[in-house]
């Protein structure tokens, strides 16, 4: 970024402007906008770990943004560039978040300053370990209080570490495995998780497609098969947003920017076969199919029909967000597009499909996650086979209709195995994310038509996400 950037709000600027335009819109009483403004806590840890024949000391944060539900519920990420500011921006979102698709939650979030590249995976368990001792011994992990969630550099390993742990200091909480999601399915978690985010994105776009006065607004038509994607950030979100939608949807993927360049291919790229390549070696220079372009920022303004960044926040700022081509973007990372280039995209008429909605496919397979670890049953297992048996009558009496009316009539030769199989956890987590992401959309898509003073989705997200924690707060007598 070039000198400009002095005139860009950080992150949490961004976030505190985009609320501000909100609650201008918004008849509150000034004392309940402060209280729904402000974070609440902010736990800054610093501690030691015995590492390679010295103490070596890491800084943590744990922000609790706002508790009009409990737990409280956010991600924790390992990154250098953690600070309190950041933390405090993304609790704020996640209680926004948390607020849009219903899920019961407050918002909170922590990180851990460190590039977990640069150590063993057993130094990374002692870290983790130790910081999730200081979280847990202060509630800030709790099943009940405070439940994070995997982030930038954390995943499956880093969450079963921190449920393990704090198992080991309650070792009479029944509960113990709920206070935190993300976890691998042996250690408690659930199916689907992995993939819940970029699922998430997937489902978020199905949704829109289905609005014609919405696709209207972005200047496109039809539906997702077809549509040209380019892909900021090939981790998690960003490989899974894109295979769902090239292997599903019909969708073309044109561009894939990653950390050391990019790949152009406007014929299509193959999403696997980019994925194994990074995985071997580390980036995408090197591949043989596409263009590699050096200057990977480049292909943010390339020509396509939709843009998904799915990596860091920033990304599109003051010096390229005029050149930014795509008519639709939805922002699978959080805080991809900063408030200033946000405005110059909506005077373009570009349509932005905000990270406080796109991306909350996470923290919704989280709180199946959380609801399962709390009955102690996975999903389907008590009625998946009460449910065949059901389909099972339907089908024998088919067969009997069969039989008598021979070669007049017959049924269909897979729909016997398709109609009789029951939903088992995987297929029940996805329609219970497609259906929150339906209807989330659905209520910010009714504010940005029907009101005149809504330009645009963030707003709307906004708008309806805080109103429902408004509603909370009142409840409790607030």
């Amino acid at each position: 970024m070039s000198n400009t950037a002095a005139n860009e709000p950080t992150f949490r600027e961004s976030v505190d402007l985009m609320f501000n335009r909100a609650v201008a819109l918004m008849d509150l009483p000034p004392g309940l906008e402060e209280k729904i403004r402000v974070c609440n806590a902010t736990y800054t840890v610093r501690f030691g770990v015995r590492l390679r024949g010295q103490i070596q000391t890491f800084v943590g944060y744990r922000s609790v943004h706002s508790d009009h539900m409990e737990p409280v519920k956010g991600g924790i990420r390992y990154a250098t560039s953690v600070n309190q500011d950041e933390v405090e921006a993304l609790a704020a979102l996640m209680t926004y978040k948390c607020a849009l698709v219903e899920a019961p939650f407050g918002g909170s979030k922590g990180g851990l300053c460190i590039d977990p590249r640069k150590f063993e995976e057993y130094e990374l368990e002692m870290i983790t370990r130790r910081f999730a001792y200081e979280l847990a011994k202060r509630d800030l992990i709790n099943p009940s209080q405070n439940v994070p969630a995997p982030d930038m550099g954390t995943g499956e390993r880093e969450m079963s570490w921190i449920a393990d742990q704090y198992g080991r200091m309650n070792t009479t909480d029944i509960n113990a495995r709920a206070c935190v999601t993300g976890k691998p399915p042996h250690a408690g978690g659930i199916a689907g998780r992995v993939e819940a985010t970029g699922r998430g994105v997937q489902y978020a776009l199905r949704e829109f497609f289905r609005h014609p006065e919405d696709i209207a607004k972005a200047g496109l038509s039809g539906t997702l098969d077809g549509k040209t994607v380019v892909v900021q950030g090939f981790g998690n979100v960003g490989y899974h947003a894109a295979k769902f939608l090239a292997e599903e949807d019909g969708s073309i993927i044109v561009g894939i920017i990653e950390r050391d360049g990019a790949l152009v291919d406007d014929s299509g790229l193959d999403v696997e076969a980019v994925r194994n390549w990074i995985a071997n070696h580390g980036g995408v220079r090197g591949y043989a199919d596409g263009t590699y372009v050096e200057d990977g920022a480049k292909v943010l303004e390339h020509e396509c029909d939709i843009l998904i960044p799915a990596a860091l926040e920033g990304v599109i700022h003051l010096d390229n967000a005029n050149e930014i081509k795509a008519p639709l973007i939805i922002e699978a990372a959080n805080g991809p597009v900063t408030a200033n280039a946000d405005e110059i995209l909506r005077k373009k008429g570009a349509v932005i499909i905000p990270d406080m909605y796109a991306n909350a496919g996470g923290v919704t397979v989280s709180y199946f996650e959380w609801v399962k670890n709390l009955s102690h049953i996975r999903f389907g297992r008590m009625g998946r086979r009460q449910e065949e048996a059901r389909h099972q009558l339907i089908v024998d009496e088919l067969h009997r209709l069969d039989e008598q009316l021979g070669d007049a009539w017959s049924m269909t030769p897979d729909f016997k195995e398709k109609y009789l199989r029951g939903a088992d956890e995987l297929e029940l987590v996805r329609s219970g994310l497609d259906d929150t992401m339906r209807i989330a959309y659905q209520s910010c898509s009714q504010v940005w038509n029907e009101r005149d003073d809504v330009s645009d989705l963030r707003t709307a997200s906004y708008l309806v996400a805080i109103d429902r924690v408004a509603t909370s707060y009142r409840a409790k007598g607030l």
